[in-house]
């Protein structure tokens, strides 16, 4: 475990007051500039969920932002929303504002103590990998092989929600991922624990590698919460995680795709 794991309870650290007032803050943006939209959440089920969602957006993912925004609209803030976060975001003078607003560090101690709660868990199992997927890939469902979301869903045994976005990807031209650019720059990729160093062109600096940061284009955002799956139910008391894995993501490629099929221009929608 990190030194960021739990010793006194992360879920208790959420705030519903503050949260509720920087939703508040965050909607005319979230509505204006992205036209948001968060679709599904009339099958969504009570209690405890794990939300698995795809990721986009680079430096600025609205993904959590979105999806909070929508679900706080349809259930009120009784219900808490956690996000699953690297420990990164944990440190520092903001630390303690992330906490309060739902985010907690990404282990599984945490993921099952939120989810046992009664809480709606929010992963995105694809991470930096999937944030970063050059734009000619925005809309395919890859985590890069990781499946742990799915042995987080049987130990607290919640159901899953597939929850995909789109629009995220074209808030700027993404390039590549940089693996190679990474691998190259060797030791001091390590310091940083990097395994990418994305490349992307956006306004108002053209092209950037990691800086400078470009202001995120107004595309617009829309997400869906898929039907729940309830994994012990179909797939048996022993399941084969893989399995479970591919159905997920054969479940939400097919749904991005619908969305797809929507979009009539990038960035507009």
């Amino acid at each position: 475990m990190s030194s960021t794991d739990i010793e006194t309870s992360e879920v208790t650290k959420w705030d519903p007051v503050l949260t509720e007032r920087v939703m508040t803050l965050l909607k005319p943006f979230l509505k204006g500039w992205h036209r948001s939209e968060v679709r599904g959440l009339e099958t969504f089920p009570a209690g405890g969920a794990l939300v698995v969602a795809n990721h986009s957006g680079g430096l600025f993912p609205m993904d959590v932002p979105v999806f909070a925004s929508g679900f706080y609209d349809e259930f009120g803030y009784d219900r808490p929303v956690y996000t699953l976060s690297h420990d990164m975001l944990m440190v520092g003078p903001t630390g303690a504002f992330f906490k309060k607003t739902g985010f907690i560090p990404a282990n599984h101690r945490n993921a099952d103590e939120a989810l046992r709660s009664g809480g709606v868990v929010v992963v995105f199992p694809g991470g930096d990998y999937d944030v970063y997927r050059p734009s000619l890939s925005a809309n395919k469902i890859d985590f890069d092989g990781r499946t742990g979301y799915v042995r987080a869903a049987l130990n607290a045994g919640v159901p899953i929600v597939p929850t995909v976005g789109i629009g995220g990807q074209e808030s700027q031209l993404f390039l590549t991922r940089g693996t190679d650019v990474a691998k190259a720059l060797g030791p001091i990729a390590r310091m940083f624990r990097a395994k990418i160093v994305p490349v992307s062109f956006g306004f108002p600096f053209g092209l950037s590698v990691v800086l400078p940061v470009n202001v995120p284009l107004p595309a617009k955002i829309t997400m869906k919460a898929l039907e729940p799956i309830h994994i012990v139910e179909e797939f048996g008391e022993d399941p084969d995680i893989d399995e479970v894995d591919a159905h997920v993501r054969r479940v939400m490629q097919r749904a991005l795709d619908e969305l797809a099929k929507e979009r009539r221009l990038p960035v507009l929608g």
